[in-house]
C-alpha cells in the first residue's frame, strides 16, 4: 500500500494530532489504475460525524473525473480518491452534533461544505453555492489543505450539516446510488411537478435513467422510456415505465409527437436533443442530467415552435436530499446494484463504459478493511 501525500495549501499546518491515515483507492493520474493509498482525514471537531463507510456508489462522473475527461470545466487534481454515493455508519460524533449519533446509519452525497451565507445556501440550494460548493473529492479542502478525498476509503468526516439520515427500511448497498443518481432525478421530477396525470419521458436506462423510471411512477406520472436498446424493453416496464420506445425508430419516436408534459434527459453520449424536444407539448420542458463531454447541437425552431423549454439540473441541496431519501423509504425505492469489492474497482470501470451494468455498481468497502 502506497502513501499519498495530500499537498498543502499555503498557510495551512496540519497538527499531527488532527489528523489521521486512513485506506483507500486512488488515482495517481489520468491513464493510472485505481490502486491502494494511503490518505489523511481531519479528526472529527464538535460539529463532525466521523463514518465508517460501508458502501460506495460508482457513478459515471467517478470515471470522468478520474480520467480528467472534464478537464476544461473540472480538470482533476491528482491523486484523486471518488466517490460521493456514499453510506456509512457513524462511529463518532462531535460534542455539538445534533442531527446523528453514534451507531446511525448516514449518507454522504456529492457536498461535504458550502459558504452557507450566499442567496443559494440560505433557500437550501447549497450545490449552487455562489462561492462554490465544496464537492465530496476533488475540491480544494479548508482543513487540510490539497483537495478533498472521496468515498472509496474506509472512513471519512464530514459537518453534520452535510450528513443526511438514511430510512432504516432500505438496503444499505441499494441506497449509496440514491445520494447522486437518486437526488439528480427527484429534484427536477418534483421542482416540474412529475405526478398523476403527467406524461414524463426518460431518456436513457442507465444509473441515473433507472432512478428517473422509479421515481416519477412513484409520483404517479405515466412514464415512458426512450431507449436505443430493445434489450432493455422488459426491464423498463418492471421498473414502472408504461411504455417503451426505441429511439432510432423514426415511426415510433413520430407517434408522440407533441405530447409530453416534461423529459428528463439522463444520457451522457452525444445524441439528438431536437429529436426530444419535439415531443413536447406547447411550453413543456426538456431537463438535461446527463453530462456529455461535448456540446450538443439544438436547433432553434424545435424551441421556438411550442414555446418549448431546454434546461439543466444537477443534484439537490441537503434539505431536498434528505426529503427524497424520506420519500424513498416511504415508497421503498432503492437502486438496483451489483455489488463488488474494492479490488474489481478497475474491471467496473471498464464495464461501466460500455454500459454492462444494471443499473448501478457499489462497492463493499469491507473488502478494503481486509485488504
Amino acid at each position: 500500500m502506497t502513501e499519498t501525500n495530500q499537498p498543502k495549501s499555503s498557510g495551512t499546518a496540519v497538527l499531527e494530532e488532527t489528523a489521521f491515515d486512513a485506506r483507500a483507492y486512488a488515482a495517481s493520474g489520468a491513464t493510472s489504475p485505481l490502486a491502494p493509498a494511503t490518505i489523511r482525514r481531519r479528526s472529527p471537531g464538535p460539529h463532525d460525524v466521523q463514518l465508517d463507510v460501508l458502501f460506495c456508489g460508482i457513478c459515471h462522473s467517478d470515471l470522468h473525473q478520474v480520467r480528467n475527461e472534464w478537464q476544461r470545466a473540472m480538470p482533476t487534481v491528482y491523486p484523486c480518491v471518488p466517490g460521493h454515493e456514499i453510506i456509512g455508519r457513524v462511529v463518532k460524533a462531535g460534542s455539538a452534533v445534533t442531527k446523528l449519533k453514534e451507531g446511525d446509519l448516514a449518507g454522504v452525497g456529492c457536498m461535504v461544505d458550502s459558504c452557507r451565507s450566499c442567496s443559494a445556501c440560505k433557500e437550501g440550494e447549497e450545490q449552487f453555492c455562489e462561492r462554490m460548493a465544496t464537492f465530496t473529492y476533488n475540491a480544494p479542502d479548508a482543513h487540510l489543505g490539497g483537495v478533498t478525498y472521496g468515498g472509496y476509503a474506509e472512513s471519512l468526516v464530514v459537518d453534520e450539516a452535510f450528513a443526511l439520515r438514511v430510512p432504516g427500511n432500505l438496503d444499505a448497498a441499494g441506497a449509496a446510488p440514491l445520494l447522486c443518481a437518486g437526488i439528480t432525478t427527484y429534484s427536477p421530477l418534483r421542482r416540474l411537478g412529475a405526478g398523476k396525470g403527467k406524461k414524463v419521458g426518460i431518456v436513457g436506462l442507465g444509473g441515473l435513467g433507472h432512478m428517473g423510471v422509479k421515481l416519477a411512477n412513484a409520483f404517479g406520472a405515466d412514464v415512458v422510456v426512450f431507449t436505443t436498446s430493445t434489450g432493455k424493453a422488459q426491464d423498463a416496464v418492471r421498473l414502472g415505465a408504461k411504455d417503451v420506445v426505441i429511439s432510432t425508430n423514426a415511426s415510433e419516436m413520430q407517434k408522440h409527437f407533441g405530447s409530453f408534459d416534461f423529459i428528463l434527459d439522463t444520457v451522457s453520449a452525444q445524441h439528438d436533443l431536437n429529436a426530444y424536444l419535439n415531443l413536447l407539448k406547447r411550453d413543456a420542458r426538456l431537463t438535461l442530467v446527463g453530462a456529455p463531454e461535448t456540446p450538443l447541437p439544438v436547433d432553434a425552431f424545435s424551441l421556438l415552435f411550442g414555446r418549448r423549454q431546454l434546461a439543466g439540473s444537477i443534484i439537490g441541496g441537503i434539505r431536498e436530499t434528505q426529503e427524497m431519501l424520506d420519500f424513498c423509504g416511504e415508497h421503498g425505492i432503492t437502486s438496483d446494484v451489483e455489488v463488488i469489492p474494492i479490488q474489481r474497482v478497475n474491471e467496473a470501470y471498464e464495464r461501466l463504459v460500455k454500459s454492462d451494468v444494471k443499473y448501478r455498481f457499489v462497492i463493499d468497502l469491507a473488502s478494503l478493511k481486509g485488504d
